[in-house]
């Protein structure tokens, strides 16, 4: 997916200054450790950068902190998503307490959603449109 090249150095940063719970999730997306996929953490992808992606999956997943519970932010966010999602990416969305109190819980609604897309490819591939 093509990028906007000035998101570089911002990115760069964000992936040196992660918040709790990001490096969290981190600890548990890192190293293919979730069916052996790939994740990426603060990736640029059109003029965004998205917490965390898997290219092979177009999976990304966004942490929310507080202040994305305000209305300016929370139509911010839901205009973002729907962008990503017309890209073909799948954008799955928790909140930090969620990942901080409950990452058991966020992990197998990734590790689900995975498998789902795992089975729409396959399905794509028996049968092709």
């Amino acid at each position: 997916l093509k990028y906007n090249s000035q998101l570089k150095t911002r990115a760069r940063a964000l992936r040196s200054n992660l918040t709790d719970a990001e490096q969290k999730l981190w600890s548990r997306l890192r190293g293919k450790q979730v069916l052996g996929i790939q994740f990426y953490r603060q990736r640029p992808i059109a003029n965004y950068i998205v917490d965390f992606y898997a290219p092979t999956k177009r999976l990304v997943i966004e942490l929310d902190g507080a202040h994305h519970f305000t209305p300016p932010q929370a139509s911010y966010d839901r205009r973002r998503s729907e962008y990503l999602e017309k890209l073909g990416l799948q954008v799955l969305r928790f909140d930090d307490r969620q990942v901080l109190l409950e990452i058991d819980s966020v992990l197998q609604v990734v590790f689900r959603t995975l498998d789902e897309l795992r089975d729409e490819y396959e399905s794509k591939l028996k049968n092709p449109s």
